[in-house]
């Protein structure tokens, strides 16, 4: 464990795929593009704490989620049917304003529902995919399986959605998993509470309009037919233990981040790629000893140009690559600190980091190393 050292911990120039990092604070109000020696490149300020996900899209902008305050109304509105309508009480992951950001911080474009939460991505079509929550009817919610008994919230079960809509905000494509899934068939973990099933925390739109999530709670993720709007592909793992970021690959396989909570006495994540086709796992990353690479929520990866995978353990504010063969070729630990809002001092977490080169689409040479 060498967390207690801040920055740039290792760097194999030779072995690393050089690019600049997108690091975003989950409990402050920046981001920030560092250099492969731990500098800041760029800097993003924003008025709200990340609703998690902050990614370049191909265009150079940024697309945000933000979360608002103690669930005050935005802009004087109250937008959600939730209780009281100001948004679900539902905490982690919570987002509700979605915005397009350019490089000098300008905002190009807002979408604001209170629902919103954890992922959202842009389409080649222009329009945004995002995960929303809403009150499950009584009739489905007493259809979900598994969970701590007496756990709902207020007698109540929450659910996730999916929404496409335009740039004018209107939803032309939707899933709900209340009336899109036989939950009977999903029981959920029996150490998770009840109060939201399935808590999907990734939406992965594929080429052919297909969407893939990953359901935390179940330990499933799962490809929805863009039309039928039932899974044509779904794999559940148990031992993955809470999964998080899964992605399909160039290859056709699927790359996932295995939290590894709610399984064995000594917990350790992994990350995994797996063959959708065999359900194998063909490679997987692990720590040295197991335990020394261990993030129980949020976290993410990402398969390089190169071949390497950049892989963030959210919990400790750590991002680094590693070879084909397990190898750390760059190590960064975040120095930038926020009040933890759950208490315990402060925290560096990250939800997710990206790599980009500083030729692509997203960074268009605007930086330099």
């Amino acid at each position: 464990m060498r967390y207690r050292d801040m920055g740039v911990l290792e760097h194999d120039r030779l072995r690393a795929t050089p690019g600049v990092t997108l690091v975003v604070r989950l409990r402050g109000k920046a981001a920030y593009l560092i250099g492969m020696n731990g500098e800041v490149l760029h800097e993003w300020n924003f008025p709200l704490t990340p609703g998690n996900h902050v990614y370049l899209m191909e265009n150079g902008n940024l697309l945000w989620s933000g979360e608002p305050e103690d669930n005050s109304p935005y802009n004087g509105e109250k937008l959600s049917r939730f209780e009281g309508g100001e948004g679900p009480p539902l905490r982690g992951g919570r987002g509700g304003v979605l915005r397009e950001i350019d490089w000098d911080g300008n905002v190009l474009w807002e979408h604001v529902n209170w629902d919103q939460h954890h992922d959202s991505r842009r389409l080649a079509n222009g329009n945004t995919m995002y995960l929303g929550w809403e009150i499950m009817p009584d009739a489905a919610a007493k259809r979900v399986l598994g969970g701590q008994p007496g756990t709902e919230h207020n007698g109540l079960i929450y659910g996730d959605y999916l929404h496409e809509v335009t740039p004018d905000g209107d939803v032309v494509w939707e899933w709900h998993a209340h009336s899109d899934m036989a939950l009977e068939r999903y029981p959920m973990c029996s150490r998770c509470f009840r109060n939201e099933f399935a808590h999907a925390n990734a939406c992965s739109p594929l080429p052919n309009g297909d969407v893939m999530v990953s359901f935390r709670r179940l330990n499933l993720i799962a490809i929805i037919d863009r039309e039928t709007k039932q899974f044509r592909w779904e794999h559940r793992d148990d031992s993955w233990g809470h999964q998080h970021d899964c992605q399909m690959l160039e290859n056709g396989n699927i790359l996932l981040f295995a939290n590894g909570i709610h399984g064995g006495e000594n917990p350790f994540s992994r990350v995994i790629e797996l063959d959708p086709e065999s359900r194998e796992t063909v490679w997987s990353y692990r720590g040295s000893p197991p335990y020394t690479f261990f993030s129980p929520h949020i976290s993410g990866v990402q398969r390089l140009s190169s071949g390497n995978t950049l892989i963030c353990e959210g919990q400790w504010g750590r991002v680094f690559e590693v070879t084909p063969e397990n190898d750390i070729v760059w190590e960064y630990v975040s120095p930038f600190f926020d009040p933890n809002p759950n208490g315990g001092g402060h925290t560096n977490m990250m939800f997710r980091a990206y790599r980009y080169a500083v030729d692509s689409q997203e960074i268009r040479g605007r930086v330099s190393l």
